[in-house]
């Protein structure tokens, strides 16, 4: 480790009294020695990895690390702080931080001594001894494991020094003598894999595998486990896993060949918990084996869940599960609206009559494009119900839940219930697999269970109730609401615009986004949809556009008021903006949230509303100003996109240029020559 950290990256009296600006403390040594080349590129990237989970840990210690393309080469950094600081730890603040930056294609060797660096971080010994040393060359010595040059005092031992045989493969911990038999054969110790995983797979990983390691010795079980890190993992041997009594999912990823730990009384938590709680899952699942709890799939955890945080309510979880199947369908939206408003651009709006290009295609013929174009489209826009049902219920119940869910979807498709059909099957067969997986089964049958039994019975109960009880009323309210959109005219079709327009502009592609994304799709996913739904499709797409365009045009009109980061993220906001991907905003609204958001709003309200009242039309999905020709009064329609990055153009830049430097800050001269101020200077994530 000694090319990772040295004196020069130590501050032992780190005066930051929030996260972000201890990021930037220490990402400015960073900076200031060459490992990293772009400041606020690099603290955006920090920002983003803590906003997928807390990098705090019990015991006052602080991890904010990430992996990024302004990053050199692998570099930590390390931080001592008098008061602590708030890094989401459940115990308080941290006063031990290290700030760990590694490049994108970080190598195997790199990541491994970050891996030992982590596990260390479990030891008692080694974190007093980090609140005890009273210089930055014995700081960093001390982390990178250095002999000591002098005598250690009799009873004591280098926390580190062992730190590279801590190898990120699979450990194994067998109990002392004596260990306790419950579960497993007379004779020998409970026995237990665990499998560790985070989003980055540097720091908590391994800090999860030590934890468990250590509350698996205290037990006096034989715990073994594979740690699933950025480096790759080594597959536990085939023959412990089956020997093993029971199993730990301690992950924020889904575990990579989960299949393999199938049938097993199973604990499965966040990262987090196998950090914090090791002692508490040994427990939780020595009961679960005493009791005989066994699913029948692989694990009770889903995608959704692993992805999340434990203890999430389940409007959360409600929420997570529509949006993996609205993720899913996404593409087949885009690729099949492209191909079908391609098809009428082609061949006329008449396209739509044409016979099937298996009796009737020649090649020199445009129109027979144009209707091949439009059928190979209205086969993707096919299956866009199913898709939606399948991967909500792939989002609750893993794989199993695909089939009947699929099926489900299928069935609302064919019996008018659409989109509200295709939400209701999903749930239905999600949460009907869910239960059939809480049933214990003989030993025998739980390899066919998630292949054979789970599929049949399920899709059974869902096409009996899509079919017979639900699907009829479901598809009545589906009439409704089409009827109801072919109504709107004058006043209500603005205020419908303005409100999907803000809808669109809150959150820039999440959920919310999201919803009026898919309410607009969900309109013109028919053979013939009507002017009204293909309204709303103008709308939201222009709406979409606006952000991105407007961040594009504020950062060229006032760029002192942006970061040089800011600025070259608005060259690229151009052609996001141009081509509908409202996440060309982004960076801008993660940076200054409070100013972007509710002046992209206002800019997404503005153009929704006057697309509506223009009566501008839209058939394709996607493809921004790329499609302009297949769009009804082009004009007017450029007119309200204009209109509306107008507006938050201007507002961005005045209520950027109101606000004031912090009282004493000095001007800072950025990395670009342009002096700016502290306030200028603040971190992305603020």
């Amino acid at each position: 480790m000694s090319d990772m950290i040295t004196a020069d990256l130590v501050d032992l009296g780190l005066s930051a009294d929030t996260k972000e600006a201890a990021a930037r403390a220490l990402a400015e040594r960073m900076v200031a020695l060459g490992r990293v080349t772009d400041l606020e590129g690099f603290l955006a990237d920090v920002a983003a990895r803590e906003a997928q989970m807390p990098t705090g840990l019990d015991g006052g210690i602080g991890i904010p690390h990430c992996r990024s393309e302004h990053v050199t080469e692998p570099t930590l950094a390390f931080g001592r702080s008098a008061e602590g600081i708030d890094f989401g730890a459940p115990d308080g603040p941290a006063d031990l931080i290290f700030l760990i930056a590694a490049p994108a294609g970080a190598d195997d060797a790199h990541l491994t001594i970050l891996s030992s660096l982590a596990r260390q971080l479990m030891n008692s010994e080694f974190t007093d001894a980090l609140r005890a040393v009273g210089d930055a060359s014995a700081a960093a010595a001390l982390i990178r494991g250095d002999e000591p040059d002098t005598p250690a005092p009799a009873g004591s031992e280098d926390p580190v020094a062992s730190a590279g045989a801590a190898s990120p493969a699979a450990a194994t911990v067998t109990a002392e003598a004596g260990g306790t038999t419950e579960g497993g054969d007379e004779g020998r110790p409970f026995r237990i894999v665990a499998v560790t995983s985070c989003p980055t797979g540097i720091a908590h990983t391994y800090m999860a595998a030590e934890s468990l390691e250590n509350a698996g010795r205290e037990a006096g079980v034989e715990l073994t486990v594979e740690p699933q890190g950025s480096a790759g993992f080594t597959r536990l041997d085939p023959q412990v896993i089956a020997a093993a009594d029971a199993v730990i999912f301690a992950h924020d990823v889904p575990v990579r060949e989960k299949e393999r730990f199938a049938g097993k009384p199973t604990v499965d938590v966040g990262v987090k918990a196998g950090i914090n709680r090791a002692a508490e899952l040994i427990t939780e699942v020595r009961e679960k084996a005493a009791r005989g709890e066994v699913t029948s799939g692989s694990a009770p955890a889903t995608p959704v869940e692993r992805a999340g945080e434990s203890g999430e309510g389940y409007g959360t979880k409600l929420r997570k599960w529509l949006m993996s199947g609205v993720s899913y369908m996404v593409p087949f939206v885009a690729a099949g609206g492209l191909l079908i408003a391609l098809g009428f651009a082609i061949g006329g709006y008449k396209i739509n009559k044409a016979p099937s290009v298996m009796d009737h295609f020649l090649w020199t013929q445009a129109d027979s494009w144009a209707a091949l174009l439009f059928q190979i489209g209205g086969v993707a826009f096919g299956f866009l119900v199913p898709v939606l049902a399948g991967y909500i219920a792939y989002g609750m119940a893993d794989r199993p839940g695909i089939v009947p869910g699929f099926v489900g979807g299928m069935i609302a498709f064919n019996i008018n219930a659409g989109f509200l059909g295709g939400l209701a099957a999903g749930l239905i067969a999600g949460g009907v697999v869910m239960a059939i997986q809480k049933v214990n089964v003989p030993v025998a049958l739980r390899g066919i269970m998630p292949v054979v039994v789970i599929p049949l019975i399920s899709s059974a109960i869902v096409g009996f109730l899509m079919f017979v009880v639900i699907g009829k009323p479901i598809a009545e309210a589906q009439k409704g609401m089409t009827d109801w959109l072919n109504g709107l005219s004058g006043s209500n079709a603005v205020l419908l615009g303005t409100l999907l327009g803000l809808m669109m502009c809150f959150d820039l592609g999440g959920p919310v986004n999201k919803v009026a994304y898919t309410f607009a799709t969900a309109g013109i996913a028919v053979a013939s949809p009507s002017d009204s739904a293909m309204k709303i499709m103008a709308s939201v797409m222009a709406a979409g556009m606006v952000p991105p365009l407007a961040m594009a045009l504020a950062t060229t009109v006032r760029g002192k008021l942006f970061t040089q980061t800011e600025r070259e993220n608005g060259k690229a906001a151009w052609v996001l903006g141009a081509s509908f991907i409202s996440e060309g905003a982004i960076p801008f609204a993660a940076a200054d949230p409070l100013r972007v958001i509710p002046a992209s709003m206002a800019g997404g309200a503005v153009t929704g509303a006057l697309s509506m009242a223009f009566g501008a039309t839209l058939r394709a999905p996607h493809g921004g100003i790329f499609v302009v020709p297949l769009i009804g009064n082009p004009l007017l329609y450029l007119v309200a996109i204009a209109a509306g990055v107008c507006v938050t153009t201007a507002l961005v830049v005045v209520l950027k240029g109101m606000r004031k430097p912090a009282p004493g800050a000095a001007a800072a001269s950025g990395a670009d020559g342009e002096v700016r101020t502290a306030e200028t200077k603040q971190p992305v994530a603020a």
